[in-house]
């Protein structure tokens, strides 16, 4: 009988301590969006490009690196890019279709473009920083984050390490293209959300642009696209926009918000680490923005070539980014944020169909060579 007291006020406790646990989650997400959304306002009082998202993410990188609570739900952020794919999409008008053929070399160089970024980034930590092999490949791919560390960890790399560089390569890139293109370019800080407000967009616009985002987003994870929470609302949008149905974007609130919300999300991928191994898989990843930027650049310029397409915009097309990030960044720069969405789609897919399958390739071809 004792035994059984025992073990019932053990289960209770155990209860007592899990709820009080999940009662801390919202005090955690909302301390991680004020301290976002604070540090957006504070990036946009200083006038910085892309504002919202940059101050977000240097404000909730800091707490988390400093271990304090820093948490952003999975489904707040896809909600969120759901948002900025319908945003993405109203890039696209019924103009914008003609010129669609043009994108053919440059998105058919895109493959090459990957497997050199993918195979100098992978000898760059094989031999800089002693990974084995698996962290090393998956670490070096130019895309798909959630896919490359689900992928790296089953084929026998560290997830951590693969996650923690994939993160940090996007928070590098995103710091530092916005700055180079204001330097170097002469671009000024754009509003990203430039737009309506909510009073000024119709409710019946609303709506439509509600149901791309309510529709795409589950119909494409459904579907398995990759990138879905993005790609599944961008098409949609881009669809009713191509078709002149509308010609309205998000309110800039709600825009805004998304920046907030997709900042804080990167930072808090920080959240927890081991301050000596966050350092060496920054460093790493630092040597691996600087070696893929190089690529970008090169490739980029390559492209203008036979195409005559703007620099500016391909760079960003091209950029080691993150597909919601870079399109922010277009975005921002006031440079054909469509044509930078449809590269990194397309890229993401090579990633997410090739990458795995080139590596199986590639472990076979070891096995069969000792």
């Amino acid at each position: 009988m004792a035994a059984r007291r025992a073990q019932g006020l053990t289960r209770r406790r155990r209860l007592g301590y899990l709820s009080s646990f999940a009662m801390q989650h919202p005090l955690r997400i909302g301390l991680t969006l004020a301290l976002g959304a604070l540090g957006g306002l504070l990036a946009f009082w200083a006038q910085l490009p892309l504002a919202w998202m940059i101050g977000a993410m240097l404000a909730v990188t800091v707490l988390a690196v400093a271990g304090g609570p820093a948490r952003v739900p999975p489904r707040l952020r896809s909600g969120m890019v759901a948002v900025l794919g319908v945003m993405l999409g109203s890039g696209f008008n019924p103009q914008m279709a003609q010129q669609i053929p043009l994108w053919s070399v440059s998105l058919a160089s895109l493959l090459p473009y990957t497997a050199l970024s993918g195979l100098v980034g992978y000898l760059y930590f094989r031999r800089c920083f002693g990974y084995d092999r698996a962290t090393s490949y998956f670490s070096a791919m130019p895309g798909g984050l959630s896919e490359m560390i689900l992928v790296g960890g089953q084929s026998g790399g560290d997830p951590r390490v693969i996650s923690l560089t994939h993160a940090a390569r996007i928070l590098l890139v995103v710091m530092t293209l916005p700055f180079g293109f204001q330097i170097f370019l002469g671009y000024q800080p754009g509003a990203v959300s430039a737009g309506a407000h909510w009073s000024q967009v119709p409710l019946t616009d609303l709506a439509l642009l509600g149901a791309c985002a309510a529709i795409g987003l589950p119909l494409a994870l459904r579907l398995r696209i990759p990138a879905g929470q993005l790609v599944g609302p961008l098409t949609l949008s881009a669809a009713v926009h191509l078709a002149g149905l509308t010609s309205h974007r998000p309110p800039v609130e709600l825009v805004a918000a998304a920046q907030v919300v997709i900042g804080s999300a990167v930072g808090a991928r920080f959240a927890g680490t081991d301050l000596r191994f966050l350092l060496r898989a920054l460093l790493g990843a630092a040597g691996l923005s600087v070696i893929l930027l190089v690529i970008t650049l090169l490739s980029a310029w390559a492209v203008t070539l036979p195409t005559g397409l703007p620099l500016e915009p391909v760079i960003l097309a091209y950029s080691p980014g993150g597909l919601a990030e870079m399109s922010l960044v277009a975005l921002a720069l006031n440079l054909d944020a469509a044509f930078v969405a449809t590269h990194h789609s397309a890229r993401i897919v090579i990633v997410v169909i090739l990458a795995p399958l080139a590596f199986r390739l590639f472990s076979r071809w070891r096995r069969t060579g000792r």
